[in-house]
């Protein structure tokens, strides 16, 4: 399930905004894809509300025409196959649907976002707010403004929108929308955020729709395949699982390992309502389980290879675990097995 999430490569995108309108690193320390410097795999996903927190703080800091220049510096192609999906079709409203169908590929595919047309009226819906919200200003502002963008890129014309909708109240830099849009006909506090093009549906975008079709699939594809980015917690618990089955579960070791300095990584314990002493003996409780369970190796070697003494430290730690002694636990999984 990828609701909920959005794509590594939109989280980086906003993380550059976050930067350019002068929001520091530290600042965005512990957002899940803010910390990351390039996406190495097209399939890894954030939760969105990282995305959200980002727009805060873009908000917060950029001020103004945040979400504007937001969408000034997304050249083609930083949003990945998206992008491109503009062109995937013959025709712009062909092409405007894939876009939104294919939401998933740039934003949380729960979000709405539809394509209504109406005889010669082409509307792009980008959802409906809930409530008024300050941080939907920069949201819009960068949403809209990126599918004008994008649908001139494609179509080669300077497309006038003959409407533009914002559901927030910010009217601010009101010549600043009036440039970007090419139109004065710009509400704000309406029902849905959305934008509607006149006679513009038919315009060839120069897209090869085998391309198109190829693009699509790809898209879809990523869908299908993609996987949650870990958060820090699970990669403190990788790096300090591979410490452990190496004899090196060491809070400096595993502090070198993430790239933190010891007191960082004690504050970010500390953030997470945990201790290092609790961390490692969760590290230890499922490596024993997974010894015992997939392996036939004695305890006592069980439990040297999570850190005790002897079989008698552990098996008085996993009591403690799950009530059971470990030849009991191994018993209870081989029946079960063979159930």
């Amino acid at each position: 399930m990828i609701e909920g999430t959005i794509p590594l490569r939109t989280a980086l995108a906003l993380r550059e905004t976050a930067l350019r309108v002068g929001a520091t690193p530290g600042q965005l320390l512990g957002l899940p894809g803010a910390e990351a410097a390039v996406v190495d795999d097209e399939r890894l996903r954030v939760p969105i509300e990282s995305a959200w927190q980002m727009w805060e703080l873009i908000g917060a800091v950029g001020g103004q025409g945040a979400g504007l220049c937001a969408s000034a510096t997304a050249e083609r192609g930083v949003l990945g196959v998206w992008d491109y999906l503009f062109s995937s079709g013959a025709t712009l409203a062909e092409s405007l649907r894939a876009v939104m169908e294919l939401r998933s590929a740039v934003t949380d595919p729960a979000v709405v976002w539809e394509v209504i047309e109406d005889g010669g009226l082409l509307t792009v819906r980008v959802g409906v707010a809930v409530e008024s919200d300050p941080v939907f200003v920069p949201v819009e502002e960068f949403v809209l403004s990126l599918i004008v963008r994008r649908v001139r890129e494609a179509t080669g014309h300077e497309v006038i929108p003959v409407r533009v909708a914002f559901t927030h109240r910010c009217a601010q830099r009101y010549s600043a929308m009036i440039a970007e849009f090419g139109t004065g006909a710009i509400d704000f506090g309406a029902p849905y955020s959305e934008i509607t093009f006149l006679d513009a549906g038919s315009l060839p975008t120069g897209g090869d729709p085998g391309l198109g079709d190829v693009l699509c699939g790809y898209a879809r594809l990523l869908s299908a395949s993609s996987r949650r980015v870990p958060d820090w917690r699970e990669k403190l618990r990788a790096a300090m699982t591979d410490a452990l089955a190496r004899d090196e579960l060491r809070l400096e070791g595993v502090a070198h390992r993430l790239a933190l300095s010891p007191r960082t990584l004690q504050r970010r314990l500390h953030e997470l309502n945990t201790t290092w002493r609790a961390e490692v003996e969760h590290v230890r409780q499922q490596h024993a389980l997974h010894l015992l369970r997939d392996t036939g190796l004695p305890v006592q070697s069980v439990a040297a290879r999570v850190g005790y003494s002897d079989a008698r430290a552990l098996r008085r730690a996993f009591q403690r675990w799950t009530g059971h002694s470990p030849d009991a636990f191994r018993r209870q999984e081989s029946e079960q097995r063979a159930g």
